[in-house]
């Protein structure tokens, strides 16, 4: 039985907001410049965006100590965050104990070989997946090791799933591995080591 973990999602404020940033970058994306829109005036409106954004952001030491703030739920990072407009996002759910999986589509902008995703992305999604089956199973840490394997292509336009299981602790030594796979096929497995130690956060 799959057992949803808290999302942290929030339906409006920045999170719509990110959405449709996340809406902008695709659409970019596909439409290169074989686009009839006037990319000038878009560039004009999106600057306009941003100078609004940097003009009332809080400064970059605030926000860090923000981030880092409650009990540790990163609504920031590049895989699952929430807040984070280059993560697809990916929604994670327990599978048992010390397994977690998530499904996630990836589209235009994750490509690397054509109609694949690319393989910096695909080891970006499990360093972070097996990370968070570590934290589900009760011992986290940071990466040491990462070992990936390439079996086939990863595609883009069709749901993937990610899954981790955290397969043995040794003292401060966390072993961990996982797979994204698509239509039942493994596209890419992964072993992990991590180390039982967590930098300080920002106060």
């Amino acid at each position: 039985m799959t057992i949803d973990l808290p999302s942290g999602t929030r339906p409006a404020g920045v999170d719509a907001a990110v959405e449709a940033a996340r809406r902008v970058i695709d659409a970019l994306v596909r439409s290169g410049d074989m686009t009839d829109a006037d990319m000038a005036s878009v560039t004009g409106r999106l600057n306009a965006v941003a100078d609004d954004l940097e003009a009332t952001a809080p400064p970059l030491r605030d926000r860090l100590v923000d981030m880092w703030r409650g009990d540790g739920m990163t609504r920031h990072d590049p895989v699952t965050g929430s807040e984070n407009p280059i993560a697809p996002p990916v929604a994670y759910g327990a599978v048992d104990s010390s397994t977690i999986e998530g499904t996630v589509t990836l589209g235009l902008p994750y490509q690397g070989p054509p109609s694949s995703v690319h393989g910096g992305v695909s080891a970006l999604l499990l360093d972070h997946t097996l990370g968070v089956a570590n934290g589900w199973a009760g011992e986290s840490g940071v990466t040491a090791e990462l070992t990936l394997r390439y079996h086939h292509l990863t595609p883009l336009f069709e749901p993937l799933t990610v899954t981790a299981r955290q397969t043995s602790v040794d003292g401060r030594k966390i072993r961990t591995t996982g797979e994204i796979a698509a239509g039942g096929r493994t596209c890419v497995s992964a072993e992990g080591l991590f180390i039982a130690k967590h930098p300080p956060r920002p106060r």
